[in-house]
């Protein structure tokens, strides 16, 4: 027994033993993510009626799904997204029947219809009600559907489903390379995939992701997280994959795509089943010369590429187990694109990913269910230095592994007004990271500086006490970071900085909540208990409830919620970014503590507002704050994809959020998201490699505060399958960073000022032509917003990226051509930046670095569906 007393233990052994007894009862559909419907149909009489026609669908997101009845005049409809459904069921001699079912649990609902002969009642009409656009339950939340996924623009390449989330979630706005920033965080921001819990960052320069194809739809939970989601809970995004469960006839599709900057791509899909089996898998492969978001208007040294494979296989080997397999790998291989400061620099990075989840479900009856999610997750992170010599301003190196496993396990139960859900986790993270840096660029941490204040080279002097004996009016460098005086590669006795170190991090949760229902009430409460153990040791109990109450007559629901909330640490490069304080690195890269990163406590409160407008407008809005003690961010080493976890002593976010959508009104369908999100942030900071930018400001805007964002996506498309357009128009206001005054905007590079578009009256700067004065009151950057001088303040006049309208258009057909009943071909043409607006995400940020705006770009594509 002394072996358990290890967490680690528990989870090898716990993990052990539930991926063997799934494998002993084989492979199911059902998806922890989802629910099930389990139904009968029956004529006036009430005999079972055989080949009954049944199709479950949901107004706002466009989900179908259909089957037919058996024998038995049975039916089973799985993979169900959590959501309000219309139920109808059409059989030759009888009238249409409809049922509405609510589905909120992963127990299956049974529901029983019964037919009524033709003629003995009016026909029916099948249409959305007001009611049917309202969900009673206490949590903001947005659900989108494969029909919407599918034709939702790519912002850019090998970021599909990051970019879905930002196209359709209200308060979530983007950031480059696939990045997004949820609600005033930087990334806390979870995954439940199948049930297989997933908080490591997902954008392309951290890891791979799923690919958009393979998902069937997703629940984008931004208001108060249910018990069972830990780890980063400011976005929780629960997607169902597809299956091939049902699909006795063969699927097959293929998706070939050309675009600008000699972008391709290919898509596969295949899915087959029979009721009890079930198989589904997507195989993806784009290559693109503007692989990351660049530095530059122009890219440049920006080739890459990005290939996956998912799997999906189910199997019900009885009408009371379940179980189902999720295979993934992923490979993307990228340059690091270089600015013009950076004409001859050659940095690549890969990322690899390969994960392992089974499932297995257990129904108890008609009222429990067991589910068993065991988990494998590792990502493999190359960093490749190009030459030292043209390396700038410095060389790196960095090879790391992150690995997840373990098994999360619940039991569901539901009856009359209770839905109750026990569970727990148990994960242990292994991390492997090694790193090397070195300074090439004399001027980068010049020991001296001159009477003018410009730094020098001068490599034989690193003692800043010897400046004045190096020559008349030279002294020492008032922002010398001496720690890295050692790590000037252009000094004497300069050498690399190497660091080399593995850790484990071991996690256990239990948790603890029931949904009920009373009348026009709606309670969700929760407790959550997490045990973290890794460079530091935590234990936190977390209450959650919310409250709804819907009124019937006016079509509104009001809803509130609480939730305290443990938030960990990013896991990327989490040992080195602790050492710089832990390890006495403090006087090297220049941290603010010496205290290695811990979990963080978050208080968060919610009020939102649902209204339907008659049958065909859904209005949902939210108002949210989060206070945290320890909250998280990343340092950006420059321009590359190289980060490292930091905290601050606390954060203050506070925000709305609105949708509003509509059903499908004969073809025409639309939605509108807006963001309103305060980020303040106090010092100091700990941990991170901030050498070239420390902070301990008291208080301050993060990069992530927007005033303003709102996406607005019009698709109309008359027929099933037929020719459709859609317009989709982006405006954000501008995240904070940039330039804090116009004097500080005359000290940039001449590449750095053509970056931002600096102007002085009717001059503007280029790359080989700086703008060093200027005396004209019209003086400026047209990317930037510059407080004047003097007035720059870091809470409330903030230096900001300049505001801009992106608008994307796309064209196409679902039957091109048609061949037959199940074969067509279908086309698109996509233009992406439609007005070709030069902008910028970031520039210069300690955070994100300097990042453009894709600018106008074209892609047409056509594939082939069997």
């Amino acid at each position: 027994m002394r072996i358990l007393k290890s967490l680690g233990a528990w989870v090898v052994v716990v993990s052990f033993w539930i991926v063997l007894f799934s494998g002993s009862a084989i492979l199911s559909a059902q998806s922890v993510a989802s629910g099930t419907v389990d139904g009968t149909v029956l004529d006036p009489t009430g005999k079972a009626v055989k080949g009954a026609a049944v199709e479950i669908q949901n107004p706002i997101t466009g989900y179908r799904q259909t089957t037919t009845t058996d024998d038995e005049g049975s039916f089973r409809l799985s993979n169900l997204p959590f959501n309000n459904y219309h139920i109808d069921v059409t059989q030759q001699g009888f009238a249409v029947a409809k049922q509405d079912v609510n589905i909120r649990s992963v127990v299956p609902s049974a529901v029983k219809i019964a037919l009524t002969l033709a003629g003995s009642q009016s026909s029916v009409t099948v249409e959305a009600e007001s009611a049917d656009l309202l969900e009673t339950v206490p949590v903001a939340h947005i659900d989108v559907d494969i029909s919407t996924l599918d034709k939702l623009p790519a912002l850019s390449p090998a970021s599909g489903l990051s970019d879905a989330i930002i196209l359709s979630s209200p308060g979530v706005v983007a950031d480059s390379n696939g990045f997004f920033h949820p609600l005033g965080d930087h990334a806390q921001t979870s995954f439940s995939i199948d049930g297989q819990p997933v908080s490591d960052q997902q954008s392309k320069a951290f890891s791979t992701q799923l690919p958009v194809n393979a998902v069937q739809s997703m629940e984008i939970i931004a208001g108060t997280p249910n018990a069972e989601y830990g780890d980063k809970t400011s976005l929780v995004v629960n997607a169902t994959t597809r299956s091939g469960l049902g699909q006795t006839r063969p699927a097959f599709s293929f998706v070939t795509e050309y675009g600008s900057f000699g972008t391709v791509s290919e898509a596969i899909t295949a899915a087959a089943g029979s009721k009890k089996f079930g198989y589904f898998g997507a195989v993806n492969g784009v290559s693109s010369g503007r692989f990351l978001d660049t530095p530059e208007f122009d890219p440049h040294h920006d080739k890459g590429n990005s290939q996956n494979i998912f799997n999906r296989i189910d199997y019900n080997p009885g009408s009371r187990d379940s179980i189902h397999l999720n295979f993934f790998v992923a490979e993307n291989f990228f340059q690091i694109p270089n600015s013009n400061d950076q004409p001859d620099q050659d940095q690549k990075q890969k990322v690899r990913t390969i994960n392992f989840a089974p499932g297995y479900q257990h129904t108890f009856g008609p009222s429990a269910l067991l589910t068993v999610n065991p988990f494998y997750r590792q990502d493999h992170v190359t960093f490749y230095s190009g030459d030292p010599t043209s390396d700038s301003p410095v060389t790196l190196s960095q090879f790391r592994t992150l690995a997840n496993y373990g098994t999360k396990a619940d039991i569901s139960y539901s009856n009359g007004m209770h839905s109750v859900k026990v569970g727990m986790q148990v994960m242990r993270t292994h991390l492997n990271e090694t790193f090397g840096l070195g300074i090439t660029d004399p001027f980068f941490n010049a020991v001296c500086v001159n009477a003018a204040g410009d730094p020098l080279a001068l490599p034989n002097v690193v003692d800043p006490t010897k400046c004045a004996a190096a020559g008349a009016g030279i002294t020492a460098n008032p922002d010398l970071q001496p720690g890295l005086i050692p790590l000037d590669l252009t000094r004497t006795a300069g050498s690399l900085f190497n660091y080399a170190g593995t850790g484990n991090i071991d996690q256990f949760s239990g948790y603890i909540q029931d949904l009920m229902t009373y009348r026009a009430f709606t309670l969700n409460a929760g407790l959550r208990i997490d045990r973290y153990s890794g460079i530091t040791k935590d234990t936190a109990y977390e209450p959650r409830i919310g409250i709804s109450y819907i009124f019937h007559s006016t079509g509104t629901v009001l809803r509130a919620g609480y939730a305290r909330t443990m938030e960990t640490p990013y896991n990327e490069n989490l040992l080195l970014s602790s050492a710089t304080g832990n390890a006495g690195l403090t006087d090297v890269f220049g941290a603010n503590s010496d205290q290695p990163l811990k979990p963080g406590r978050r208080n968060q409160y919610n009020v939102g507002l649902q209204q339907a407008f008659g049958r065909y407008l859904q209005f949902d809005g939210e108002y949210f704050w989060k206070f945290t003690d320890d909250a998280y961010d990343f340092d950006v080493i420059l321009s590359t994809p190289v980060t490292f976890p930091i905290s601050w002593s606390k954060s203050k976010l506070d925000g709305a959020s609105f949708r509003v959508s509509t059903t499908n009104i004969h073809g025409f369908q639309a939605y509108t998201t807006i963001g309103h999100t305060r980020a303040r942030y106090f010092g100091p900071e700990t941990g991170g490699l901030l050498f070239n930018s420390p902070v301990d400001l008291s208080v301050f805007r993060i990069d992530h505060d927007q005033a303003f964002q709102q996406t607005t996506t019009f698709r109309y498309q008359p027929h099933k399958n037929g020719v459709y357009g859609s317009l989709t128009w982006r405006f954000d206001s501008g995240l904070v960073g940039g330039v804090g005054s116009p004097d500080e905007l005359l000290g940039l590079s001449a590449a750095e000022q053509a970056a931002v578009g600096a102007f002085c009256g009717g001059t503007v700067a280029t790359v080989t032509n700086p703008i060093t004065s200027c005396s004209d009151p019209n003086f400026g950057a047209k990317r930037l917003r510059i407080p004047a001088e003097g007035t720059e303040d870091d809470d409330h006049n903030q230096p900001r990226i300049a505001s801009r309208h992106v608008f994307d258009a796309s064209i196409g057909t679902d039957n091109l051509i048609h061949h037959g009943e199940h074969t067509r071909v279908t086309a698109r043409f996509t233009v992406m930046n439609l007005t070709n607006r030069d902008a910028l995400y970031n520039f210069q940020s300690t955070f994100s670095g300097t990042h453009f705006l894709t600018p106008r770009t074209y892609t047409g594509s056509i594939g082939f569906v069997f």
